[in-house]
């Protein structure tokens, strides 16, 4: 029986490193949750990227099949017809259009955890501590006797 005894330090090592890596280890239960908000984010950017993508390619069509607006695009930029003249007045705010943007890269970050060694550390501790406690006991046992 005495064996079976500090046995029981082995299993509390053994059950620390287990929830202790099961909840916060690199694989365990908060990783789990990090990654899926992270493709959550991912999701969310390939959808805005998706939409822009739309958008260009409604402004590419418009400048390709439309006359009009290619030539409204053109005045913006500063282009004029061969019969027209302009005047620039300087020291007002001309505003130049700013080329669309064409979306942002989103990286992804790694997850926050504990260590796996921090975890092993923190089961041999846990494990040493019963084992020492049922050592003490025992020995308190045979002085009492």
């Amino acid at each position: 029986m005495r064996v079976s005894k500090y046995l029981i330090g082995i299993w509390v090592a053994i059950a620390v490193y287990a929830v202790f890596s099961f909840l916060g280890g690199p694989k365990g239960l908060s990783a789990y949750n990090y990654l899926l908000s992270e493709r959550e984010h991912q999701r969310e950017n390939i959808q805005n990227l998706g939409t822009l993508n739309e958008e260009l390619e409604k402004t590419q069509n418009s400048l390709l099949f439309d006359y009009e607006t290619l030539q409204v695009k053109a005045r913006q930029m500063g282009y004029g017809q061969e019969n027209e003249r302009f005047i620039r007045i300087v020291g007002l705010n001309n505003q130049k259009s700013n080329p669309s943007a064409s979306g942002y890269i989103y990286t992804a970050q790694n997850p926050e955890f504990i260590p796996d060694l921090n975890i092993k550390i923190a089961a041999l501790i846990a494990g040493s501590l019963v084992f020492v406690f049922l050592f003490m006991m025992e020995i308190i046992e045979k002085r009492s006797r």
